[in-house]
């Protein structure tokens, strides 16, 4: 069953997605070679709870962290360890908040220190392909108008969308009704409603979109060892169009980077 959510209520979620958005961005001005996500993940537990909000992953289906953090080949999920990230790597950071009752969800794939232009094209593309995703998110397309056009972009440029993972409804709760595929056939699937708040998050992989799980039975790889990208962002759907809930922009600041990207989805 799907749950809409009052505009009181998606203002409470904002509260919660913008403590992810403040994590992320203190977060990207720590990524270098010689960190550990473990050095993060303490970080942002801290960070988290400073903001006066609970860690949304932290014993969540007994996950034991606050952070998923995956690098290079790894999907989503992994758990943070005492690896040293190095120079070339790419780092997928994905964090959960719980305030009032809300969950906030949303991740960032960040690069550490120069990284080669083949993995520098993905993280572009499959960002891109967030934004697209998050644009047919209105009154009157269906679940499978977001998965198309995510799908149909990213496939252009011979990516893998990996499918057995899909962003999802956020809410009182981490993972809600509807699934949201990052594949799909346009008019299918449930109707979008106003109310509606999603997690969208493209999953792309360098190579094939075949995918493994690691017998941490967390992480999960790409089965040709080939980066994989992943982005999210919380959206709801008010007065029939999307409507950021979080943000980039922390992150954006820490790293002296100018972006529009989210002007068209403000939340106002």
């Amino acid at each position: 069953m799907v749950v809409l959510k009052t505009i009181e209520e998606i203002a409470l979620m904002r509260e919660s997605a913008q403590i992810v958005s403040k994590t992320l961005g203190m977060l990207a001005a720590e990524i270098k070679p010689g960190v550990t996500g473990l050095d993060l993940d303490k970080k942002a537990e801290a960070f988290i709870r400073d903001h006066g909000a609970e860690p949304g992953f932290l014993g969540l289906y007994d996950f034991p962290n606050s952070l998923c953090i995956s690098p290079n080949d790894m999907v989503v999920h992994g758990i943070p360890n005492n690896t040293p990230f190095k120079e070339g790597d790419i780092v997928s950071i994905d964090c959960g908040a719980l305030k009032n009752g809300f969950y906030g969800d949303h991740a960032y794939t960040f690069p550490v220190g120069e990284i080669d232009k083949d993995t520098q094209k993905l993280l572009e593309i499959t960002k891109k392909s967030l934004y697209m995703g998050i644009a047919e998110f209105r009154e009157g397309n269906r679940i499978g108008d977001i998965s198309y056009a995510i799908q149909n972009f990213v496939e252009k440029e011979n990516y893998g969308v990996v499918r057995e993972l899909v962003g999802h409804g956020i809410g009182r709760t981490m993972h809600e009704k509807p699934e949201v595929p990052n594949y799909g056939r346009k008019g299918q699937g449930k109707r979008l409603q106003n109310g509606m708040t999603l997690a969208i998050e493209p999953m792309i992989n360098l190579g094939t979109q075949k995918v493994k799980q690691l017998q941490d039975g967390w992480s999960i790889v790409t089965k040709d060892n080939k980066p994989s990208a992943h982005f999210e962002h919380d959206v709801a759907m008010v007065n029939g169009k999307p409507v950021l809930l979080s943000t980039f922009k922390y992150i954006y600041e820490a790293l002296g980077i100018e972006s529009d990207e989210e002007k068209e989805f403000m939340y106002t």
